[in-house]
């Protein structure tokens, strides 16, 4: 996230070995952060977690309540903090902005490290959200006036990275949110300006 002011080394991308994985993370030393990118869910190739831990990483947490974005995993390796992003693109690039933008952002002291969290107004009804936070990719129509509506696409799927190309912005649903119906307000965050 060199537009947020980091300055990343690449790793490469490790095969789903142990031993790849371990050698791809000793080459972290010396760096701010460690950012990994999949491998941290559940499936049979998912082994970041399991190869971190057997060297020392020491997890804070590991899945959160947000849609998309769910396998998300924190903690330190080495002293050095460890941010593990899904692998699934969309929910990697979701999580980029609720958590390294403003992680990174804040390692270097800058004000207001946290995007933006604005109001508009819903262009169509919401079901009532379960129980997870969701960030739906969002399409931004201003009137002469500057109000903001906003309209989630239909098809939210976390594999479609099409969808996140045509989003103006991220339209916030909290947890156990009731059915919310066109015109509501709304929070969001615009994705135009994120730096």
């Amino acid at each position: 996230m060199r537009l947020a002011g980091g300055e990343p080394v690449d790793l490469g991308i490790a095969p789903d070995e142990p031993g790849a994985l371990a050698e791809a993370a000793s080459q972290a030393k010396g760096a701010d952060m460690l950012v990994t990118l999949g491998g941290a869910s559940v499936g049979d190739h998912d082994l970041v977690q399991d190869v971190l831990a057997d060297r020392g990483v020491g997890l804070d947490f590991w899945r959160i309540a947000m849609r998309p974005g769910k396998p998300l995993m924190f903690g330190r390796y080495g002293g050095v903090p460890l941010l593990g992003l899904p692998g699934n693109p969309v929910s990697s690039l979701v999580c980029g902005v609720i958590f390294l933008r403003p992680a990174i952002r804040q390692m270097l002291g800058l004000a207001d490290p946290a995007p933006p969290v604005l109001k508009g107004r819903l262009g169509t009804a919401l079901k009532a959200n379960d129980r997870r936070e969701d960030y739906l990719r969002s399409r931004i129509e201003r009137s002469a006036d500057g109000a903001v509506t906003l309209f989630p696409f239909s098809r939210q799927d976390s594999s479609m990275l099409s969808v996140m190309s045509r989003a103006d912005a991220l339209t916030i649903r909290p947890a156990h949110a009731p059915e919310a119906k066109a015109g509501a307000e709304i929070e969001y965050i615009a994705l135009d300006g994120l730096a």
